[in-house]
């Protein structure tokens, strides 16, 4: 069956891997963490062993059996390009996604620099199929540099999610960058987010003409402040017929 989600910009998750470890600020409070861990020592749980890494092999055909296009959310529950994920294991995850093209994947890493060498060796004459989004994740300015990374990736359409933002992020160029999702934190220790934050990256979004999603402002829960930004929802995915006619005309 597929593993559904209340994640508001995809569909289904799939998580050949899960379990990660902490990297920066935005890590401190994870939620992926918060739950895997409230099963450790339970005997026969999927998440007995808590957050520690596991590679789930079993797990690796799962998108074939998936008759219907969806937007799967790729590791919800861990960091793919984690360094104590082998390169045959992630070239296992991404046969798969090359199999089953007629969904679309949303690989999202704070591992940017990792991500960034995978692809080079995978593609070494091209980019991922555009079925494949690749996204980092930033929450402040010192993080910025994982969009750098992003920019020079081998891939066709690329993403950044802003979340849990916890600081603004200054001046960034977007140019190249197909989507953004911004987010505040959620749960009983998330730290506040604020407006004007949020309106630096959608100004910018704007000027470069990068679809934007606003996912949630969060608090004790993902839905406790909703999605409103300036009195409606920003539910905005890329146009990748427009943004890869463009890419491919320069």
């Amino acid at each position: 069956m597929a593993e559904l989600t209340h994640i508001e910009w995809t569909d289904s998750t799939w998580n050949p891997v899960t379990g990660c470890s902490k990297v920066t600020a935005g890590c401190d409070f994870c939620y992926a963490e918060r739950f895997s861990e409230r099963f450790r020592g339970v005997k026969g749980h999927p998440f007995e062993r808590g957050f520690d890494l596991m590679l789930r092999p079993q797990r690796l055909q799962q998108p074939l059996l998936w008759k219907q296009p969806r937007r799967i959310f790729v590791n919800s529950m861990s960091d793919l390009f984690h360094k104590d994920v082998p390169d045959n294991f992630i070239d296992a995850v991404f046969d798969t996604m090359e199999k089953a093209a007629w969904h679309t994947y949303q690989v999202l890493t704070k591992r940017s620099s990792l991500m960034g060498k995978y692809l080079k060796k995978r593609y070494i004459d091209g980019v991922a199929p555009s079925h494949i989004w690749l996204g980092v994740s930033i929450e402040d300015r010192k993080n910025t540099v994982r969009l750098s990374h992003l920019k020079s990736a081998n891939a066709s359409v690329k993403f950044v999610s802003f979340e849990p933002l916890l600081a603004s992020v200054g001046p960034i160029s977007l140019a190249g960058i197909d989507w953004v999702i911004v987010g505040g934190e959620s749960g009983p220790r998330s730290r506040p987010i604020e407006e004007k934050w949020v309106l630096e990256i959608l100004d910018q979004c704007k000027a470069d003409k990068v679809a934007f999603f606003f996912k949630q402002w969060g608090g004790i829960r993902p839905k406790t402040g909703g999605r409103l930004l300036k009195g409606r929802e920003w539910s905005e995915y890329p146009d990748l017929t427009k943004n890869l006619a463009a890419k491919f005309a320069s």
